[in-house]
């Protein structure tokens, strides 16, 4: 039988994720099992949608686009609080004079244009949302590659992901973090993306153990011992602490598709529609129940 293919996202937060298939080991993931390609987000949901790969730790709102996708359960990028890696942007004062009296809702009065970074699928859609339910109404909306400084030169405000909305000196900038944001206008977690299989892959495979080696490499990932070993390495890459890198892996990002994740997915996928920033999302299928 045919290796599966895996799209994976090279991020700070899927290191975790990626831990035995980039450290494969007796007992644990075979390479033989796998081959593996890294590219955006976005392009994971692409290349499932396309066939060109069987496994993608997509973007949440990809759900909603590609059909006949199966999740693999308890796998996610998801934030309960406050996740410091999806973030507006914007040259609003930072000053002493203003800091203080500008608040999130004078702040969404002043964007009239947001650059998207076109890297993002589910965090587009989530901007959208929460402008439209709770900050005023829509904005006009420009996808743009992420780069700061030109998204700014152009709009308002700039949405950015990952490493790079990591990178982002807060110091100089008005930012608007995008989970913080939802977790208090919902009380819901929210979920970013997470392990999904293109259901035909599943056609003769043993979809249980396939599922297991995704929980197990998220546990890896996960030790102590492996977690600073992330840290350490992706620190400099990034130009961050080994401290910045610990906590946010710790404390920002949950990794678990718990029921609260869950309900927060499923609200998602409601206002997305309602809103239209989204298609109407097929019920969620897991890989047990195939």
């Amino acid at each position: 039988m045919s290796r599966l293919k895996i799209s994976a996202i090279s991020y700070l937060n899927t290191a975790p994720l990626m831990w035995d298939f980039e450290h494969a080991q007796a007992g644990r993931v075979k390479e033989s099992d796998f081959d593996i390609s890294y590219t955006i987000p976005s392009a994971c949901a692409e290349a499932l949608g396309a066939g060109t790969a069987d496994i993608g730790i997509i973007p949440a709102a990809a759900y909603a686009t590609v059909p006949d996708l199966v999740i693999i359960p308890d796998v996610a990028i998801a934030a309960r609080r406050a996740v410091r890696s999806i973030l507006l942007v914007s040259r609003q004062p930072q000053d002493s004079s203003t800091k203080d009296s500008l608040t999130k809702d004078q702040w969404g009065e002043r964007v009239r244009t947001v650059a998207l970074d076109t890297s993002s699928m589910t965090s587009v859609a989530l901007a959208k949302i929460l402008f439209a339910k709770w900050m005023g109404g829509a904005r006009d909306y420009k996808p743009m590659a992420p780069d700061l400084d030109a998204m700014l030169s152009e709009c308002d405000a700039a949405l950015l992901i990952g490493d790079p909305a990591l990178q982002v000196d807060r110091k100089r900038y008005f930012t608007l973090d995008l989970a913080e944001e939802w977790v208090a206008r919902t009380g819901k977690s929210f979920v970013f993306a997470f392990w999904a299989i293109r259901k035909q892959a599943l056609a003769g495979r043993n979809a249980a153990a396939i599922a297991e080696a995704f929980q197990k490499s998220r546990d890896h990932g996960l030790s102590p011992k492996n977690l600073e070993a992330i840290a350490q390495q992706w620190a400099p890459r990034l130009g961050l602490t080994i401290e910045s890198v610990r906590v946010y892996l710790t404390q920002n990002i949950h990794y678990y598709l718990d029921p609260a994740c869950l309900e927060g997915l499923e609200l998602y996928y409601r206002l997305g529609a309602e809103v239209g920033a989204l298609p109407q999302a097929p019920g969620l299928r897991f890989t047990a129940g195939i």
